[in-house]
């Protein structure tokens, strides 16, 4: 990437930022934001950014509030989706872009959504990931486990912080759990296999309770209601073999997006953009030419 900066927002959070383009570039041409998911990175979207950057699309890439770069408060309420979405709109002010193709992977299509409901203005278009617009406790791996197990966990971190704190710090040199996640997450055939070990070592820089936060701003996020007033031109894209979101969120997404086109991935994981890149970019590709 050409630029790594940071700007302050409203609230007093310095947002990181990268991108392709040096600041005083007089931009033409489309603009594309990537929004990771829960504690995951812009790492996800390796096959993406050189693809689209080859293609000379101007990217934007940031740390949301409280991940990685970016600072954080005394407070982790502070840690929420209209902040985010906030921020979001506050950097494409600071970088003078009018408005963005946004591309939103699992935790990242709740923010591409709010951008869509708070900011319409700010969007061209939307390609949402493995995203989930019911209470991920709800869903997640189709059934209550997660919401069975969830409290246990929350209980364990809050009583014996430092030692919860040790053990998620520790999870890259944890080969039982780097093994189910990949074999949970991923399609173990196409998916390479350290693609793994740069997921758990950016999920050890964030603090366990970021992780908390966002699962439960994902069960307070009341977006399916405001589904059928976002207009903004949607690409759903979902695996059929996702075990952490079922697919049939996907086709919920599209019922209540107007303007919206599904695409299913034949053997797609939660991740279908590290599964199939060539498939993946090429699609997205082609629905981002229709509307430009």
């Amino acid at each position: 990437m050409k630029t790594k900066g940071f700007f302050t927002t409203k609230d007093h959070f310095n947002i990181a930022y990268q991108t392709n383009f040096s600041p005083d570039s007089d931009l033409t041409g489309p603009v594309i934001v990537f929004n990771y998911g829960l504690v995951c990175s812009n790492a996800h979207w390796k096959y993406q950014i050189p693809f689209f950057n080859d293609l000379g699309y101007h990217i934007i890439l940031h740390d949301y509030r409280f991940h990685f770069d970016s600072s954080s408060s005394d407070n982790i309420s502070d840690c929420h989706f209209a902040g985010m979405a906030d921020d979001i709109r506050q950097l494409m002010e600071h970088l003078k872009i009018d408005s963005a193709i946004m591309l939103g992977h699992s935790m990242g299509v709740n923010v591409t959504l709010e951008i869509a409901k708070s900011y319409p203005e700010l969007i061209e278009e939307m390609v949402l990931i493995s995203g989930t617009v019911l209470p991920p406790q709800d869903i997640m791996f189709d059934s209550n486990y997660v919401e069975i197990v969830e409290p246990y966990l929350k209980f364990g971190a809050k009583s014996f912080p430092e030692f919860f704190a040790k053990i998620w710090k520790a999870t890259p040199q944890n080969p039982i759990l780097k093994e189910l996640l990949f074999r949970g997450g991923f399609n173990t055939k196409t998916a390479p296999k350290d693609f793994i070990d740069i997921y758990v070592k950016k999920i050890s820089e964030l603090q366990p309770e970021i992780f908390f936060q966002l699962f439960d701003e994902m069960k307070r996020h009341n977006i399916l209601s405001h589904l059928e007033n976002i207009k903004t031109p949607a690409l759903i894209i979902g695996g059929d073999h996702d075990q952490v979101i079922p697919n049939y969120l996907q086709k919920i997404l599209h019922d209540h997006l107007e303007k919206s086109e599904l695409y299913i991935v034949k053997d797609g994981s939660h991740v279908p953009q590290v599964d199939f890149p060539e498939t993946i970019n090429e699609r997205i590709l082609h629905f981002i030419e229709k509307y430009n």
